[in-house]
């Protein structure tokens, strides 16, 4: 048995953030019905990486909504709406990502969901919460990795902001509206009342940098000064980067330079004693790296550093990563074959339980696939 097994969630949530939270409490067991427009469903279905498409949909929908059920309801017509309220009243948990201002023109805000239902957890997402000069902006990946400043520590000393290429502050503001879902969930077991859980794109991808954004209010608010070449982490000593070798590429996490100098053969570093110099002169130190690791290829220094216990390793691409039997042994992937007879190879939940990995039973839905089924279930 499933931990959340029981559990009902309404999921009003469309894109990234709030689905991959609902994704999460699927897999944990949960039952996620998405509560979607008639025919197009929600908006995320035609979002798409590389134009790829199944069945459709997008891929990227098809990644995220796994697990989960589609009732078709236009919120606007009076009937659809009456049946959604009577979902609500027999649901425990119901997310939605809409603007603010929008839940309270439907009807569905928490106080009105909270005389319906006094046990619903109500779970929102904003791109930057419900009041400021923001609140209007859109809550978009890229958006709030720039305004955040998260741009501004990957790359090289002389690089433009790098984003990140992937959708971290989608995925980080995913996994705490979960975690305020499952806090409440647990809260609720004890007072026999619900909770409104929030939980904004712009201060997820803050909490993301808590380490670095701890550290500048805390050094006379210094801008953190990006590595000249190889930058990992700009508040992080000589030798934290990434290197190129005589074939391709190395990382050096951690570790003490002198004892680092002794294992390879670099004399050169052998002179900066003060530790201190290893984060005030990191460029320097890494310049003289740099010049001393293009010399091997990466496996011959890996064979070096790793069994002197120095943390370094290869920088794989998919096809290393996808192929090497460290990847294998962790059973990620996950085939689910759609209704179209396509088929999504996917990744699986990474969260085991009782040393059991947690494996996807069906894909996701097309538009009101379960509206019929639902309608009947619920007496609707």
């Amino acid at each position: 048995m499933k931990p959340l097994e029981g559990i009902v969630v309404l999921e009003f949530a469309q894109f990234m953030a709030g689905p991959s939270a609902g994704l999460r409490l699927a897999d944990l067991g949960a039952r996620v019905i998405k509560i979607e427009r008639p025919v197009h469903g929600e908006a995320g279905r035609q979002i798409a990486l590389k134009n790829l498409f199944l069945d459709g949909s997008s891929l990227v929908f098809h990644t995220v909504n796994r697990n989960k059920e589609s009732y078709a309801a236009d919120l606007k017509n009076p009937e659809d709406l009456e049946c959604v309220r009577q979902l609500i009243a027999k649901a425990d948990v119901m997310t939605h990502n809409f603007r603010p201002g929008v839940m309270e023109k439907i009807g569905l805000d928490y106080e009105k969901v909270k005389a319906i239902n006094p046990k619903m957890i109500y779970a929102t997402v904003t791109g930057y919460g419900t009041e400021g000069a923001w609140v209007k902006k859109p809550g978009q990946d890229l958006l709030v990795q720039s305004m955040s400043g998260f741009v501004n520590l990957t790359g090289n000393k002389n690089d433009d902001p790098v984003p990140v290429g992937a959708a971290v502050s989608d995925i980080i503001t995913g996994s705490h509206l979960a975690q305020g879902i499952l806090a409440s969930i647990y809260k609720r077991t004890k007072t026999n009342q619900g909770a409104w859980v929030e939980v904004s794109l712009l201060e997820s991808t803050l909490d993301l940098q808590f380490e670095v954004l701890t550290t500048y209010l805390n050094d006379g608010n210094q801008k953190p000064i990006r590595a000249e070449k190889g930058n990992a982490n700009p508040y992080l000593g000589a030798p934290y980067g990434v290197y190129k070798t005589k074939d391709s590429y190395l990382s050096l996490a951690m570790g003490n330079i002198l004892n680092m100098g002794k294992v390879l053969g670099c004399a050169p570093i052998a002179s900066y004693i003060d530790s201190d110099s290893w984060f005030t002169k990191k460029d320097e130190i890494m310049a003289i790296l740099s010049d001393f690791l293009i010399h091997k290829e990466t496996q011959e220094w890996l064979d070096i550093l790793e069994p002197a216990g120095i943390w370094a390793s290869a920088v794989f691409n998919y096809d290393d990563l996808l192929n090497h039997e460290g990847y294998k042994v962790l059973q990620m992937d996950q085939k689910l074959k759609l209704l179209s007879g396509e088929e999504v190879h996917t990744l699986r939940c990474p969260i085991r339980m009782d040393d059991e990995r947690i494996f996807a039973p069906k894909p996701a839905p097309r538009v009101g696939q379960h509206t019929a089924d639902i309608r009947k279930e619920f007496n609707l």
